[in-house]
């Protein structure tokens, strides 16, 4: 397997949009910053490291520059804006639904709070305080953990009719009773990756530089925490290479010490662990999304782009029961929208007016479809003194398979 010392080239991703001169100034100001960082460690810089600047250093990274990075479903339909369309933004009945979720955490443990991290436009904290409201919830108090100067100031905009109810953090709570919504948080935590050598040695993948000064993928014996880390969840696969997200588990074991009582619900794209090491699934997860295109090249348009992988459900359960965590469920978000309501809701609107009817239906289906969001994105629950079973997870759950 390739070392430090012998760089790996990459193929550039075709069809991507072109950039304007803004955005190309913004770029080479990221890549600049980039570069610097893998000098500074010696010429090269692990890819966690990497990725953590590329979307949150001030200024520039892609979560922390002011980029337009959501597009809302409308927009979406014209002319797209923003890299990424997320469920709270297909349509309202998605945050209506774990609104009825979260509706019965609060109620079981008796407790006011939303806790919302990443809260993206608003559009999930706006439809979840709505309908909290018509379930007659309305002392609930929303909080938002937000790194996003740019997503922070238009959540105000749309979230000011709620006044002080919604109050945002700058850090995390030392303690904080309720419930808990992470929405597309844990695909977006800077992960290691890692290659298995010939010989069986795992490897971390890092970013040098080329004498282009262009980025390049290279590659170190891991440091034994990783190596071990990797090694524990899955055999020894000849260039096999895919990803560990550490970060985000360190984030779970983080809540077992300020979620005091409540529900955390946890809603991304993922898989059980047998099933993100699989062997067909050689080449990880690693994904990036610039203007609606989906490719698989970080070192593209840096501060621009999203940069996500998908997240191993399994060490993320694991990570809860060690941090003295309830695991009250795992399952699709299809199952999990279903058991909660939505079909219910859907029941409400006025079929006889049909083309809101219509357009009501087109975003759900893609929530539900299999081929669509329903498979692909699972829902996993933690908490703590919760006593009764959530109903999200009352039909299809799938702890048995973590």
């Amino acid at each position: 397997m390739p070392t430090s010392q012998s760089p790996m080239q990459r193929p550039a991703p075709a069809n991507l949009p072109p950039l304007s001169a803004a955005a190309q100034a913004h770029s080479d100001a990221a890549a600049a910053q980039l570069r610097a960082a893998v000098t500074a460690n010696g010429g090269w810089l692990p890819f966690d490291h990497w990725m953590a600047q590329a979307l949150y250093a001030p200024g520039l990274g892609y979560y922390a520059a002011g980029n337009v990075k959501l597009a809302d479903a409308d927009d979406d339909a014209k002319a797209p804006a923003g890299d990424f369309v997320t469920a709270p933004q297909l349509t309202p009945l998605f945050a209506r639904t774990i609104a009825r979720q979260a509706a019965q955490v609060l109620r079981q443990t008796q407790t006011h709070a939303v806790l919302e991290f990443g809260a993206g436009t608003g559009a999930l904290a706006e439809g979840v305080l709505r309908e909290l409201d018509a379930l007659g919830l309305t002392d609930t108090q929303y909080l938002i953990l937000e790194v996003s100067a740019d997503l922070r100031a238009r959540q105000a905009e749309r979230l000011a009719a709620f006044g002080a109810r919604v109050q945002w953090l700058d850090a995390l709570p030392n303690a904080f009773a309720g419930c808990v919504l992470a929405n597309e948080v844990l695909d977006a935590m800077p992960v290691s990756l890692f290659c298995w050598s010939e010989d069986g040695t795992v490897m971390e993948r890092g970013v040098s530089l080329d004498a282009q000064q262009d980025f390049v993928w290279s590659d170190r014996p891991a440091p034994p925490a990783l190596a071990q880390a990797v090694a524990a969840r899955m055999p020894a696969l000849p260039g096999y290479v895919s990803e560990i997200n550490l970060q985000g588990e360190a984030w779970i074991a983080a809540m077992g010490s300020w979620l005091e009582r409540g529900a955390a619900l946890l809603v991304d794209y993922g898989f059980p662990r047998n099933e993100y090491y699989h062997p067909q699934r050689a080449g990880g997860t690693l994904m990036c999304h610039l203007r609606h295109h989906a490719h698989g090249d970080p070192f593209t348009a840096p501060g621009l782009q999203d940069i996500t992988a998908h997240v191993d459900f399994t060490a993320m359960a694991d990570a809860a029961l060690e941090a003295g965590l309830q695991v009250l469920g795992y399952t699709s978000q299809a199952r999990f929208l279903m058991n909660a309501g939505l079909m219910d809701l859907l029941a409400q609107l006025d079929p006889s007016d049909v083309q809101q009817y219509a357009q009501a239906v087109a975003p759900v289906q893609k929530l539900l479809s299999e081929a669509e969001m329903g498979e692909l994105f699972k829902v996993l629950a933690v908490g703590r003194a919760m006593t009764e079973p959530l109903i999200g997870f009352t039909r299809g759950d799938r702890l048995g398979k973590l």
